[in-house]
């Protein structure tokens, strides 16, 4: 059989169907849909934990990042068309707590079948909230806290880094442990499990978030921005707290990025959180996993 036919494959008892595995999606180091599907496999065992109960969105890349023209490159949330009879859906509101929130129909990835299903769509990238909904798709609330670090121009991942430290040291003082992730693309993520202790609405750690962000702007104004503006971000680094919005997804940790170069949105150990961090290959993520283990362990 060659690459380019269509092909059924068993996964875990389910039956997927892949499809030209041999196209080229990543044109810059010449990476196949073929690879794509099998680092998805292959990261799975810490993937699927992130994935668990959260309606997940999708970037998807038909023809390849960097193709252009209509369809090239499109976010989806519903469930599409042709989707396997065996891949969970939840209809909840996109925002949960507002009651005249619009409702869509999500997949939810249980498994190792879903997301080689998924690359093989060309999912790149899995987006998630910071919410979890249950198996009939009640809302459980919002269970971890994300401050984004995005770096203006000028700026780079060396910045984001120092803001890194000051954002866990003050998440710290609340008793708050905190994961850094390289985003794969420019900056980095930093999660926290969002504790039973306390209110697990979105509106409590949207607050807590600004608050946050706000504070070290004004105590390190010339490294931190909590203001939205890009013409404010120059040199800067802007700490986004506006990501625990119910509305708002980030990247999953262990996620592919649809960028010129195959790179993950990482968990990294805070030694490495310094000068001279760069972002990680898919190649990289897998050995590190089976070297050190899952990282997020500490957020689910």
């Amino acid at each position: 059989m060659s690459p380019g036919e269509a092909q059924l494959v068993d996964v875990g008892g389910r039956s997927v169907r892949l499809t030209h595995l041999d196209r080229v999606i990543y044109p810059e180091t010449g990476t196949t849909k073929a690879q794509v599907v099998d680092y998805y496999a292959r990261i799975a065992h810490v993937l699927l934990p992130q994935l668990a109960d959260r309606p997940l969105s999708r970037k998807r890349f038909p023809q390849g990042v960097g193709a252009t023209g209509p369809g090239a490159t499109f976010f989806e949330k519903n469930v599409p068309g042709g989707a396997p009879s065996w891949v969970r859906r939840q209809t909840v509101a996109a925002e949960p707590e507002d009651e005249g929130s619009a409702r869509i129909e999500f997949p939810f990835v249980d498994d190792v079948a879903g997301l080689v299903w998924l690359a093989n769509l060309s999912a790149l990238e899995l987006h998630t909230p910071q919410w979890r909904v249950g198996r009939r798709g009640a809302y459980k609330g919002v269970d971890r806290l994300v401050v984004d670090l995005d770096p203006g121009t000028g700026a780079g991942l060396d910045e984001c880094a120092a803001v890194a430290h000051l954002v866990a040291e003050r998440l710290g003082d609340d008793g708050l442990d905190t994961v850094p992730v390289t985003s794969g693309s420019k900056g980095m993520q930093l999660y926290a499990a969002w504790p039973a202790r306390l209110q697990r609405t979105h509106g409590s750690t949207r607050d807590y978030a600004k608050a946050l962000a706000e504070q070290l702007a004004r105590d390190h104004r010339r490294l931190v921005v909590s203001d939205m503006r890009k013409t404010l971000r120059s040199g800067k680094v802007l700490v986004d707290w506006s990501q625990n919005h119910l509305a708002k997804t980030t990247v999953t940790p262990y996620s592919l990025r649809g960028r010129d170069l195959p790179r993950v949105a990482a968990p990294r150990a805070w030694d490495e959180v310094g000068d001279g961090m760069v972002q990680l290959s898919p190649w990289e993520v897998l050995d590190r996993v089976e070297e050190l283990g899952d990282l997020m362990g500490d957020v689910r």
